[in-house]
């Protein structure tokens, strides 16, 4: 048997090393084999993240940066910015969810809207689910520049040489802004995107689509940090009868619906696009809204199938 002297030294050895192991298991986060029985006391979270745990808010709240960080709350981000984008380094987390596939609402020229990254698919069904919007519904895009028109769409008429003048240069006159401009689908946009009809002529021909450049100091630091369009749909509430333009009350609402996160650049006042289809000679206006009507424009009756356009 073994002398007292020497039990004692074994058993102070142990605790020792005991110790060490809690203490570097705790640090890296890592957790051992369930067969190795004597760490089985480091599958335990520690205390501090217990009280980190119960730190989370039940809704959002406003607010104020001192550093470059993004707030987490129900899974629900939410970042208040400067309207005139005096902060726009905020918007880096914003720029990464959307590559990264999630859904959330920025603020635009006009009013708030849903969007998600045009080439994430899984991201624009999803969108449709938290809205509720139905399949054949057509959902607008809103870009950056030109270049972004010229690569999703046919492009603005041109004139033909036939009576059909071209309305290109007016139109480079009024964006950005407040319009919304209908113009064909080219291949490149996806068909989630886009009304194709009836099922047996579902890959007929391309469809029309919804085309925005906000003049919005947000929407544009947003959309230049992406590599496409973002899909949008304005923000109305649930029973689809009024305009949202509180991003706190968005937030409270759609956050159950499975909103990934929110920008807020304050209040908004219930003045959409002017939505103006450009697929016909002359343009014409379909929704009358904060653009003014221009000489080209010809008015048209209100369209309530537009409302999906912010």
């Amino acid at each position: 048997m073994a002398s007292l002297d020497t039990q004692l030294h074994f058993l102070n050895h142990t605790e020792a090393l005991s110790f060490s192991s809690l203490s570097t298991l705790s640090t890296r986060r890592l957790y051992s084999n369930s067969s190795q029985s004597q760490l089985s006391f480091c599958t335990k979270k520690l205390p501090r993240l217990k009280v980190l745990a119960f730190s989370v808010k039940r809704s959002p709240k406003r607010l104020k940066y001192a550093t470059p960080r993004f707030t987490k709350e129900d899974e629900l981000v939410y970042v208040e910015v400067d309207p005139a984008g005096a902060d726009s380094w905020k918007l880096e987390p914003v720029v990464d969810l959307l590559k990264g596939g999630a859904v959330g609402v920025i603020p635009t020229d006009t009013v708030y809207a849903f969007v998600c990254d045009l080439r994430n698919h899984s991201a624009i069904e999803r969108l449709r689910r938290i809205k509720n919007i139905e399949p054949l519904k057509p959902l607008s895009i809103l870009c950056h520049s030109f270049r972004d028109i010229d690569t999703y769409t046919t492009g603005f008429p041109r004139g033909d040489g036939q009576g059909h003048t071209s309305v290109f240069r007016a139109v480079k006159q009024c964006l950005p802004g407040p319009y919304t401009f209908i113009l064909t689908a080219s291949k490149g946009l996806p068909k989630q995107c886009i009304r194709f009809g009836t099922t047996t002529a579902k890959y007929a021909s391309r469809k029309n689509v919804g085309v925005r450049i906000p003049d919005d100091a947000i929407c544009q630091a947003i959309l230049e940090k992406m590599e496409a369009p973002l899909i949008s749909t304005s923000v109305k509430s649930l029973n689809e009868n009024e305009w949202m333009l509180d991003p706190v009350a968005i937030a409270d609402t759609y956050r159950p619906e499975g909103l990934d996160f929110i920008v807020d650049a304050g209040l908004r006042v219930a003045d959409p696009s002017t939505v103006v289809d450009m697929t016909v000679n002359p343009p014409k206006i379909i929704r009358q809204g904060k653009g003014p009507k221009l000489s080209w424009m010809a008015a048209e009756d209100y369209d309530e199938s537009d409302e999906e356009k912010p």
